[in-house]
């Protein structure tokens, strides 16, 4: 018998990642899977009475993608207190979006904008100072986070949160001082970047059903840059169960527009094994359903294992008590048959963990149980061997399109070239999956990403790899889709357009086959499909779009500025010609004498725009300026 269709989507130009059948015109979809993929006459066999139909008008379509290491869960509850800088092209833009939100910010708010952005992104190169910063907000505390690295505090923010002369610095972060001894409002981590989070969760919260509306605008906003799947990581200062309330109560109520799967981050220094213990009885190891389910233990299992990633400082070394701390976790977690993932930056920590994994697993055998590093920039050939041989994977993220530059400037731009090191990995057989760090070290937009690992650029345009470390675009994609499906132990459950699969998909605003390398970076999506469901559509796919919920917080940057940043269309004028586009909320102050406002093509093209001996320095290109 014949299935019947609950959708069908036709006129499309699929690319299904499935090699037996990589091309398809349409797809039938029920019960949330897909049932046929192929051609329209093959796929009208599923046709019933109640099936719906609706036409991709002839657009590429391609898997939903899968963020394998992002942290929703954190971002969601206050995304709609957050003004984003992810992607903004200057910091006249920035402080401009700064100075408008702390006019529209009641007491006792704060102006935030916590990560996502890096000073290489903006045409000046630089952060604000704080004086800009307290000059831009005489009343209202402003905290700007930039990476895991410093915090810039107004002294609205130095007084909200208490820091005076006598407030002692932390271990492992600093709290800059003038000759007086007072806070400056610079904030470094050394390299613990715990002094960061401790100072932003001083700030106010929204109650809980703004943060329930909070996380859903955030999805959305996942959603509209084709994100259909992501591997929640935890994080600093996110406790199971009580923060994890809101996401459960939108997941009962079906009104999760993203796939979750989350690890379990442990919150006690020296009690991890007690955090583990208590979480591996309550909850079965990857319980839940498609939409919301357990993923197992990390990114953080024990405190003593974590090598912050800041490379503008010196290379932490984990302290002597990593290895018996981390062997009675791994044990444990292997026993429950949790998997696991372990936050490790640098070589020499992966060596010391692969040590522990290496014992563990000769008493107690993985046999296949799912367990990864994250991170992983600069792993070594020989630790990549050790991570096959134990059945593990890697989980990679675009922090080195946000830090490349001090990378460089630490270590050379020779090691750079190979961190990570993505087609040794790849070249040794082992699971690669992509994704961001989001949303403070890294912005949560994927195609940063996917430009990034096919280009080998940072978003500050410094080229970092060569031919022998970048992706063509096909495998890029299945990082971002197969790839990450290990790592959420959907394997062969995700990732494809293929019969029997997660029925997901997106319809990119251009096809990322086809479009110059310094476009990718620009995509979003038009049409995203979760489970054969539209949770959203723009341009053409518009009137398909479900409601879009209202912040709670009338005074959210987001209302504004939405989230990530949007460049304004090419438009044409009455005689039908080109013109530059006119400058919107989200833009510069100063078009470029080339490009207008439309940066983001100058900025991820390999010619020089600065030189003025190159095409567009000849012509007077202003996108650095």
């Amino acid at each position: 018998m014949i299935a019947i269709a609950d959708t069908l989507y036709l006129n499309g130009r699929f690319t299904t990642l499935d090699k037996q059948n990589p091309q398809a015109n349409a797809v039938a979809i029920a019960d949330g899977k897909f049932i046929a993929v192929g051609d329209a006459a093959e796929v009208h066999r599923h046709m019933g009475s109640n099936t719906k139909v609706i036409d991709l008008k002839g657009r590429a379509a391609i898997p939903g993608l899968h963020d394998s290491h992002t942290h929703l869960i954190r971002a969601g509850l206050n995304y709609t207190m957050e003004l984003r800088w992810d992607g903004v092209p200057s910091l006249a833009d920035a402080m401009r979006m700064l100075k408008e939100q702390v006019a529209r910010t009641p007491a006792p708010q704060w102006v935030r904008v916590v990560g996502g952005f890096t000073e290489h992104q903006f045409a000046e190169k630089r952060l604000p100072t704080l004086a800009e910063i307290n000059a831009a907000a005489p009343d209202t505390p402003v905290f700007i986070l930039h990476l895991y690295d410093r915090a810039l505090l107004n002294g609205a923010a130095l007084r909200a949160v208490g820091y005076t002369k006598d407030t002692p610095s932390p271990p492992g972060g600093e709290i800059e001082r003038d000759k007086q001894g007072n806070p400056t409002g610079l904030l470094l981590a050394k390299p613990n970047a715990m002094i960061l989070y401790a100072t932003l969760a001083k700030g106010p919260k929204l109650d809980p059903d703004a943060q329930e509306i909070s996380t859903r605008l955030f999805m959305r906003e996942l959603n509209r840059l084709g994100i259909t799947s992501v591997i929640d990581a935890g994080g600093g200062f996110q406790n199971y169960p009580d923060d994890y309330r809101i996401i459960e109560k939108l997941q009962k109520a079906d009104e999760l527009t993203v796939r979750i799967a989350y690890n379990l981050f442990t919150q006690r220094p020296k009690q991890e094994v007690e955090d583990f213990q208590t979480w591996s009885d309550l909850l079965p190891p990857l319980s839940g359903d498609a939409m919301y389910r357990h993923n197992g233990a990390g990114e953080m299992l024990v405190f003593s294992a974590a090598d912050f990633e800041d490379f503008r400082e010196p290379r932490p070394t984990p302290v002597d008590s990593m290895e018996d701390e981390l062997e009675r976790v791994v044990r444990l977690l292997v026993e429950k048959r949790w998997p696991f993932r372990l936050h490790a930056t640098y070589d020499e920590t992966i060596s010391r963990a692969l040590d522990t994994f290496e014992r563990v697993n000769r008493d107690i055998p993985f046999n296949n149980l799912h367990w990864f590093f994250d991170h992983a920039e600069t792993i070594s050939p020989q630790n990549i061997d050790r991570v096959r041989a134990l059945g593990g994977g890697i989980a990679i993220q675009h922090r080195m399109a946000y830090q490349g530059e001090y990378f460089i400037e630490r270590y050379g731009s020779q090691k750079a070239a190979h961190s990570p090191p993505v087609r040794r990995m790849l070249d040794a057989g082992i699971p690669v999956g992509g994704g961001t760090d989001a949303t403070r070290v890294a912005s949560y937009n994927p195609w940063v990403s996917l430009a990034w690992m096919i280009t080998g650029r940072t978003v500050g345009g410094t080229n970092l790899y060569q031919s022998d470390n970048l992706l063509d675009r096909e495998t890029a994609l299945r990082l971002w889709t197969t790839g990450s499906a290990w790592f959420s132990n959907a394997d062969g459950r995700q990732g494809q357009i293929k019969a029997g699969q997660l029925a997901d998909f997106i319809v990119p605003s251009a096809d990322l086959f086809a479009i110059p390398e310094m476009d990718i970076a620009s995509l979003v999506s038009h049409l995203t499909v979760v489970g054969g469901k539209v949770v959203h559509g723009d341009d053409v796919f518009s009137d398909l779009a479900p409601p879009m919920p209202q912040a709670a917080n009338d005074w959210a940057p987001t209302n504004v500025f939405g989230g990530y940043w949007r460049e304004p269309p090419v438009q044409k004028n009455k005689t039908g010609h080109l013109q530059k586009p006119v400058q919107h909320a989200n833009c510069c102050a100063k078009p470029c004498q080339v490009h207008g406002h439309g940066h983001t093509s100058s900025w991820l093209n390999p010619v020089p725009v600065s030189d003025e001996k190159s095409f567009w320095g000849a012509l007077g290109c202003g996108c650095w300026l």
